[in-house]
């Protein structure tokens, strides 16, 4: 088995990435801000980080910038309202006496090109209640919808998928 050596702009690149997400994972689960858990959380990040940075900068993931985190921000956001909605609309459907469903599944289309980036598109669809990615096939994910609204590839795109590739489009940009 021959191994892949990286550059070691790659191994910066992965190192900062891993380092950013999981200190901000840390600091997300984490239940005080106090200092004595910041300067443990950065220690434990950075440990993580030593050990796991080759294996992180095999993901192709785009330079960190600030336009990138703020997308991101944006995006997490808009993933957590898409969730919260999502909710509110399943739990109707399961309440009404009619149970008003029109179970299905329908094929979307991206226009993400990183496989990292189309993984998210997948899960941040698959984390809304009432849609479920079920298969990624290139461009196009196959997803089963509660409630399907239209059959057509743009329609079904548009009401799944827009509302969070817009965002993923910046994040993941390549040469940006």
């Amino acid at each position: 088995m021959q191994r892949v050596v990286y550059p070691t702009s790659e191994k910066v690149k992965g190192f900062a990435w891993l380092l950013v997400f999981s200190f901000a994972l840390w600091l997300a689960l984490s239940s005080r801000l106090d200092w004595p858990e910041l300067i443990t959380g950065g220690v434990v990040c950075l440990i993580v980080c030593l050990f796991a940075s080759h294996i992180y900068s095999k993901l192709d993931l785009p330079p960190l910038s600030i336009k990138r985190i703020l997308f991101f921000l944006v995006y997490l956001i808009v993933l957590f309202w898409e969730i919260i909605k999502a909710n509110f609309d399943v739990a109707y459907r399961i309440l009404h006496p009619k149970m008003p469903i029109k179970p299905g599944i329908v094929v979307i289309k991206t226009n993400l090109k990183s496989d990292i980036a189309k993984m998210i598109l997948a899960n941040s669809i698959t984390l809304t209640p009432g849609t479920f990615t079920l298969d990624v096939i290139g461009d196009n994910l196959l997803i089963h919808w509660i409630n399907v609204k239209t059959e057509d590839l743009d329609g079904a795109t548009n009401m799944i998928g827009e509302r969070f590739e817009k965002y993923l489009e910046v994040i993941f940009a390549q040469g940006k």
